[in-house]
């Protein structure tokens, strides 16, 4: 599926009076900032109709699931009429197999996209006015699938059709379909099987025609016979399914040399190709399962019961049926069953399953349960936790906050799932290789049973030799050689805590050469202090501080929220003023109501610009001061009258320095910090960190202009929060968010989602992103390389025996140097 597409997906924007919305750009600037989306832009709603967003977009660069987590993490939501479900296929055992049914989904009326990865994972999105899901779990199971929800229980909680927000996430039913799975007499290794079946009946025919010569010669033929049905018996289905559909894949080459080996009367070497064909898809679907398990094994993590608290005793429920609020007890070393906040006791909890932290985490309670309860993503990481990690010594009692479904290891399981199903550039450029190339040796292959006319030879062994070339030729090796090193590789970094959403950015970082920073919580703790207060003439301290905590207690940006805690702490118990109609004015600061008068907080910048008078002398002077010192200021301004300036600090990363080194150790040539601040304190903060660039005093629109431009000169990697960084890291190559377990935002918003915030993943999944491309690109050469051996080959007189033995040898080559990602180790220090 190459061609562009332009689709109109209606959008609800709940409380956005128009499409000029800061909300709405911000959604437009990320939509259009990434790979293969060549326009975006608001279609103006009608009275009786929703909102709608009109892309073009390239769905071979960027997936309709991608588009829709960013819009979702921008607060818009996607109507109904556009839906998506995500299943494991049972009866999906490997690439050629799954490029076929992903042909038969989109062959469906209504089907906008359909990917269907090599373990069995299927994306499908779908317009809901044509087609339903049920629709289109019908058409599966009548070509012998079993869509089976991702990550359902069987438990059978499951429910046939989970929404989710938006009505769209439909699923099948979790047990019912296990027991049918694909009709399959052996189960999942069924293939694998029927191939040693007919390696043993080949084995007896041979033996027999070698050593009884006596019987007669249908005896032997019988065994070949039997060996063909079971060696062909997954080729043949495949190969009537792909011309059905009009293509011509590797089993129609297969089978179109086996039975030209039938032909001419050569049943054993015909058997042998069958029996080394299916044999090594067998061995291939077995060594793609290990990178499989290992995905699944995430889902395993979080515990299938809970004890809960409810009417004053502990009952033991299936997680499934925890509700926000409830409260759990999790004794000294279980796995905790929920995300949610400590109430009650004091442990280290072992974050490692989902993080990837190596040492445990010492949690505390909160010190006010309902303002955690009000904001729960506002809850501090020392009183957080999450499914699926390992509670120590102490018993603790958890709020729950996310249903099991909404956790953050299930949603990191989900789109690791999803992930599978996204093509990376050197799939994309494999599978247009083979579009060409596999017609193209049919060509030949008719070319040369004209050999005879040009030498002389009967045409039995010109008939042979265009059957040994077909084999030769056919390009397995390479149908596998990508994704089975994205699907070890994503599988690999999700349990070392790192979730990345795809072969693209998998690829993507490990050949770039430069990486943008921001600054706030990403180099530094993102915790600001206080460290200075200039008040101006005949202002109190207590005053100015009042003020400023009243209005800043109203908003949720971290130098608010430092400004409000050390404020109140320096005030020591004096009562604050209630504030009152608090707006945001994006990048610059915000304004609020109190006691009757305007207050304006924010960067000095602000003041002078857009109808706000501009700073006293005395003031500006206080700037330049506090700027000198590397001081992040805020001035504070009551009316017309200006109270004073609020000089804040916030502390470099212990590990960024190191992580920094790392990063260079591993090729990255360029590195730039990108901040708000002023430039004085953007540069005091890149030297302590070890950064030669610092570009400060950008707001919003300046951070997502300085990503295009570096973007414009080479590949570049933003890393940020996810949140307030968006649009600047969706305009990157590859866009990076830290501490994404504790932030839903990130987790949509980000290509690459580090789980904890801990700067030091950061070489780790740069250097295993290195490590795949490398191992991807030896996959291909290996591939190619074995094609053009043995091509000529062949042609020259190669029997079919050996090249289907080198052919299957170099598809087993690739899978199992894949594997070896699963066992990648971190070099950095």
């Amino acid at each position: 599926m190459t061609e562009k597409l332009r689709l109109d997906i209606p959008v609800l924007l709940p409380g956005l009076p128009d499409s000029s919305d800061p909300c709405v750009e911000r959604l437009l600037s990320e939509l259009r900032g990434k790979e293969g989306v060549e326009a975006a832009h608001i279609k103006t709603a009608n009275v009786d109709s929703d909102s709608q967003i009109c892309v073009h977009y390239d769905p071979a660069a960027i997936s309709l699931a991608r588009i829709r987590e960013l819009v979702t993490s921008t607060g818009a939501v996607i109507s109904s009429r556009f839906g998506h479900v995500l299943w494991q296929l049972k009866g999906v055992w490997h690439e050629r197999r799954a490029r076929t049914v992903a042909s038969q989904l989109r062959a469906l009326p209504g089907v906008i996209e359909a990917e269907v990865s090599a373990s069995g994972i299927a994306r499908v999105e779908f317009d809901n006015d044509r087609i339903s899901a049920a629709g289109i779990e019908q058409a599966l199971s009548k070509r012998g699938l079993a869509p089976v929800e991702i990550g359902a229980r069987k438990s059978g909680h499951a429910d046939h059709e989970h929404r989710e927000g938006v009505k769209d996430h439909a699923h099948g039913e979790g047990e019912g379909h296990e027991a049918h799975a694909h009709g399959s007499v052996f189960g999942p290794n069924t293939e694998l099987i029927f191939s040693l079946i007919c390696g043993a009946l080949l084995g007896l025919g041979f033996a027999v025609g070698k050593l009884f010569g006596s019987l007669p010669a249908w005896i032997p033929v019988a065994f070949f016979v039997g060996a063909y049905f079971f060696g062909g018996f997954y080729t043949v289905r495949e190969a009537i399914e792909n011309l059905r559909l009009k293509k011509f894949e590797i089993d129609t080459l297969m089978l179109v040399a086996a039975a030209g080996a039938a032909a001419l009367g050569a049943w054993a070497e015909g058997a042998l190709l069958l029996f080394l064909f299916s044999l090594g898809h067998g061995l291939e679907h077995y060594a793609m399962g290990r990178a499989k398990r290992a995905i699944e094994a995430l889902a395993a993590l979080a515990p299938a019961t809970a004890s809960v608290r409810r009417e004053g005793e502990v009952r033991e429920v299936p997680v499934e049926e925890l509700q926000v609020g409830d409260v759990v007890v999790v004794r000294p070393n279980e796995r905790l069953p929920a995300d949610g906040f400590l109430v009650k006791g004091a442990s280290a909890v072992n974050q490692a399953p989902v993080t990837g932290e190596s040492i445990p985490v010492d949690k505390q309670p909160v010190d006010d349960a309902a303002a955690a309860r009000r904001k729960p993503d506002a809850v501090g990481a020392v009183s957080r936790v999450f499914a699926g990690t390992i509670n120590g010594a102490g018993a603790i009692e958890v709020e729950v906050t996310r249903l099991s479904t909404d956790s953050a290891l299930a949603k990191v399981v989900k789109m690791v799932n999803e992930a599978e199903a996204q093509k990376s550039p050197s799939q994309r450029f494999t599978e247009k290789f083979e579009r060409i190339f596999v017609p193209a040796v049919l060509v030949l292959a008719v070319l040369l049973l004209f050999a005879g006319l040009v030498i002389n030879e009967p045409f039995s062994a010109t008939f042979y030799r265009a059957m040994a070339v077909l084999v030769a030729a056919s390009p397995c090796a390479l149908a596998i050689a990508t994704p089975s090193a994205v699907l070890s590789g994503v599988a690999r970094a999700a349990r070392g805590g790192v979730l990345i959403k795809g072969g693209a950015p998998l690829e993507n970082l490990g050949s770039l050469k430069a990486i943008a920073f921001d600054k706030t919580g990403t180099l530094t703790e993102g915790r600001p202090r206080i460290t200075d207060v200039m008040v101006a003439e005949g202002v109190a301290e207590a005053e100015l501080l009042s003020v400023a905590v009243a209005v800043e207690s109203l908003s949720d940006h971290p130098l608010a929220a430092a400004i409000a805690r050390d404020g109140r702490k320096r005030l020591e118990g004096s009562s604050i003023p209630e504030a009152s109609h608090l707006q945001s004015l994006t990048g610059r600061g915000v304004t609020a109501t109190l006691c009757g008068k305007t207050v304006w907080i924010g960067k000095p910048d602000m003041f002078g610009a857009d109808g706000i008078a501009p700073l006293s002398e005395s003031m500006a002077s206080a700037v330049q001061t506090l700027r000198s010192t590397g001081r992040t200021t805020m001035i504070v301004r009551q009316g017309d009258r200006d109270l004073g300036a609020i000089g804040l600090m916030d502390t470099p990363r212990a590990s960024a320095r190191a992580a920094l080194e790392a990063l260079r150790r591993l090729g990255i040539t360029r590195m730039i910090m990108i901040s708000g601040d002023h430039q004085r304190a953007a540069e005091a903060v890149a030297k302590d960190v070890g950064i030669d660039e610092a570009w400060g005093d950008l707001m919003p629109e300046d951070k997502v202009k300085a990503i295009q431009t570096l973007r414009a000169e080479a590949k570049v990697a933003m890393v940020g929060d996810g949140v307030n960084d968006a649009p600047a890291m969706a305009n990157a190559t590859v866009g990076i968010a830290m501490g994404a377990a504790g932030s839903d935002v990130a987790l949509e918003t980000a290509d690459v989602a580090l789980m904890a915030d801990d700067l030091q993943h950061l070489p780790f999944v740069v250097g295993l992103s290195r490590h795949t491309r490398a191992i991807i690109l030896q996959n291909v050469y290996i591939s190619l390389g074995v094609v053009a051996f043995l091509l000529p080959a062949t042609i020259l007189g190669l029997g079919i025996g050996p090249a289907v033995a080198m052919h299957e040898g170099s598809t087993l080559i690739v899978v199992f140097n894949a594997l070896r990602l699963l066992a990648y180790r971190d070099k950095s220090p």
